[in-house]
């Protein structure tokens, strides 16, 4: 293969054209060859570069990380120390956006087997929703962002 055009590259990396565009205003992408009509073009190199962003995408990784770890992608001799880190910080994140969803679902759930489905005026799901502090699991991330609007 030599060079494709954006549209060839989208359909065969599975990105959309504006999606590639922007990993290029933000400098996941660089250094792309051109056309005399200034059209990119895309070489072999360019299209694993997006898969690797997809895949990275795709798994949450923020672009921060992605391109500290394209970067580190650039020189195999390096030791992976900072990967491992950069995996461990997201493996985190994900761990504690998991322990907040299974909250919410408990709090939810608690709410819904509450509910007189009756009269708005006896509604728990109501009532519950105006006043965070008769939530019996605080990890739901409720109390956090309600103290920081005040």
């Amino acid at each position: 293969m030599t060079e494709v055009s954006i549209g060839v590259a989208a359909k065969l990396t599975g990105i959309k054209v504006p999606t590639i565009r922007y990993y290029e205003q933000v400098g996941l992408l660089s250094g792309l060859q051109r056309t005399n009509s200034n059209r990119r073009l895309y070489q072999a190199e360019d299209l694993d570069r997006l898969r690797f962003i997809k895949h990275a995408r795709e798994l949450g990784f923020e672009l921060d990380a992605i391109r500290t770890l394209l970067d580190l992608q650039s020189d195999p001799a390096r030791p992976c120390s900072t990967a491992d880190t950069i995996a461990r910080r997201h493996l985190a994140d994900v761990e504690n956006r998991i322990a907040s969803l299974q909250a919410l679902r408990r709090e939810l759930r608690r709410m819904i087997a509450n509910c007189s489905q009756g009269r708005i005026a006896d509604c728990r799901i109501i009532e519950v929703l105006q006043d965070h502090n008769q939530c019996r699991d605080q990890k739901h991330g409720g109390a956090r962002k309600r103290a920081s609007i005040r």
